[in-house]
């Protein structure tokens, strides 16, 4: 008789985002001891992945208006890791048409980095499957994240996951960019991508967003259908709404390799200044924006503008635009 409330899947992975998606938050302007100390804790936590940040296009980002990890230059993240010379991996994203791929991905022997993971949205999968051809050649290990899932219709799902089974992409990400799905639906799409994948030896993953403060409670219903590799980040922190909490997933995954306590004293070090200075989380308009499947970018201004809380005039232009 199995008892599943004291047992743990060794096959799940682990990944945080914080630096990445929370750089979102202050245009990946973090002070280099929060870096350190969130790959530190990361370490010490036995989390599997760090995800140090994006290869940003400088052609499309000026540096001057960004922090390091917005570009992670070997030197950049050199100067925190070192050579790494622990088992946590390390990653960086590469967005589709925002990267300068070809040049800024070094090879694989020459890089401090494991892992890329190139995200793209659907009509940006020609460009995503050289991306992920480029960074295999190159030596990597590679995902992919399929951006906006919520707003694509199932043909065209179907389709881009025909395409990425025949790539050398380990792990294929369901994305809740806008925060708006449900637990039913996290399910039917962890097991569309896993039917599609079947056979082919990559995992399905899950990064969702907490528009309706269901982060963590999709992030479990995709372990509970087989999503094997999950994204987390400390105290929830990434654009908009956030997402899935580090804290709340280690707790819950009961894995004796993942320690939560070196999370919470990174939360009582460095994350309750942060979140007080900069605003991210399940606030109304995130809730909004989520509820009605839609992009948090219109959210996020009325957050940052910080004077305005009509939430009826919010939601109701909204509505007459859609």
């Amino acid at each position: 008789m199995s008892a599943p409330w004291i047992t743990y899947r060794p096959e799940l992975k682990v990944l945080d985002c914080t630096i990445r998606d929370g750089g979102l938050v202050n245009a990946h302007a973090f002070d280099d001891k929060v870096v350190r100390a969130v790959y530190d804790t990361c370490v010490e936590a036995g989390i599997d992945y760090m995800e140090i940040g994006y290869k940003g296009s400088q052609k499309l980002f000026a540096p001057d208006q960004f922090g390091d990890f917005k570009f992670c230059d070997e030197d950049h993240m050199r100067r925190i890791v070192g050579e790494n010379e622990s088992s946590l991996k390390l990653a960086a994203m590469a967005d589709a048409e925002k990267t300068d791929y070809h040049e800024d991905i070094l090879p694989r022997d020459k890089s401090v980095l494991d892992l890329i993971r190139v995200a793209t949205y659907v009509h940006q999968l020609p460009v995503a499957v050289d991306m992920i051809k480029d960074a295999a050649d190159k030596g990597y290990e590679v995902a992919c994240n399929i951006m906006a899932v919520s707003i694509v219709q199932e043909s065209e799902i179907d389709q881009a996951l025909e395409v990425l089974a025949e790539t050398p992409a380990s792990t294929i990400v369901v994305v809740d960019s806008f925060g708006s799905l449900y637990g039913e639906q996290v399910a039917r799409l962890v097991k569309k991508y896993l039917a599609a994948l079947e056979g082919t030896g990559k995992e399905v993953g899950i990064h969702a967003h907490n528009n309706q403060q269901l982060a963590f409670a999709n992030t479990i219903e995709a372990i509970v259908q087989g999503a094997n590799r999950l994204d987390a980040t400390v105290a929830g922190m990434g654009r908009g709404a956030g997402n899935c909490p580090m804290e709340l997933l280690l707790g819950f995954l009961r894995n004796p390799a993942y320690r939560v306590r070196p999370v919470l004293q990174l939360l009582q070090d460095h994350f309750v200044e942060l979140q007080e200075s900069l605003k991210w989380g399940a606030l109304v308009p995130y809730n909004i924006t989520g509820q009605l499947n839609q992009h948090p970018r219109t959210a996020i201004a009325m957050v940052e503008d910080g004077e305005s809380h009509d939430y009826v005039e919010f939601y109701d232009k909204i509505v007459a635009d859609l």
